[in-house]
């Protein structure tokens, strides 16, 4: 069985970054699954199609592809995965505020998630992966061999989301960004489906006070402690 490294958390507590930079130092595949609900949310708002709509959402996705690879070498702008629908570069158009909010939405929907979960299995059945999202100890990676759940305070997190749309040239308010994360968090923790939760057994890791390399570091030797055991 590929080793799994399964990631759980909250909006902004630096999934992505982390996740990105461990799967690179240890040779795995970087699954990004936030950005595949991200991609269902745009391609709903290009064809007309409303976000609570779940029967024509899980229909919608029937009839497209979207495709997540690392980026290669003339992609390398900062991204930290190349997200294709249908074969067109997506990958900055899904990183929106907009964007954000509609992959909360969509997400809620039972059959909606159904449909993209058994595209994260596949991934992780023939490849070592480092996985993220929301969802992933628990429904997508239940056996992985390792299950974080990363966190970090709302103050953080609103901060460290603002510095990033700032640097991306989007004009909005810490203010805005917190409230946000705060209704972010409410649909997140309280769906109906798949709500966002910490499973037993899981590692819970508060990056507030840690760099990036300090989380890095802390799950790269945790998991070379793994795979000599």
């Amino acid at each position: 069985m590929p080793l799994q490294i399964a990631i759980d958390g909250p909006v902004a507590a630096g999934k992505g970054t982390v996740a990105r930079l461990l799967a690179s130092r240890l040779g795995f595949l970087y699954v990004d699954t936030g950005a595949m609900y991200r991609t269902t949310a745009l391609l709903a708002k290009q064809q007309g199609v409303d976000w609570n709509d779940e029967a024509k959402l899980v229909e919608m996705l029937g009839k497209h592809t979207i495709t997540l690879r690392n980026p290669l070498e003339n992609e390398k702008d900062g991204r930290q995965i190349t997200v294709l629908l249908d074969g067109e570069d997506v990958s900055w158009a899904i990183r929106t505020e907009e964007m954000s909010r509609g992959s909360s939405i969509v997400s809620q929907f039972q059959h909606v998630r159904k449909v993209l979960v058994e595209q994260q299995r596949n991934i992780a059945r023939t490849t070592d992966v480092v996985m993220e999202g929301r969802d992933i100890t628990f429904r997508v990676l239940p056996e992985a061999q390792l299950k974080i759940y990363l966190d970090a305070t709302l103050e953080v997190r609103a901060k460290r989301r603002h510095s990033e749309l700032l640097t991306r040239g989007t004009d909005t308010s810490y203010k805005d960004v917190l409230r946000d994360i705060q209704e972010r968090d409410n649909r997140d923790m309280h769906r109906d489906v798949d709500p966002l939760h910490i499973v037993e057994g899981a590692w819970v890791l508060d990056t507030s006070p840690l760099t990036i390399d300090e989380v890095v570091d802390i799950i790269e030797k945790r998991v070379k402690t793994l795979q000599q055991s």
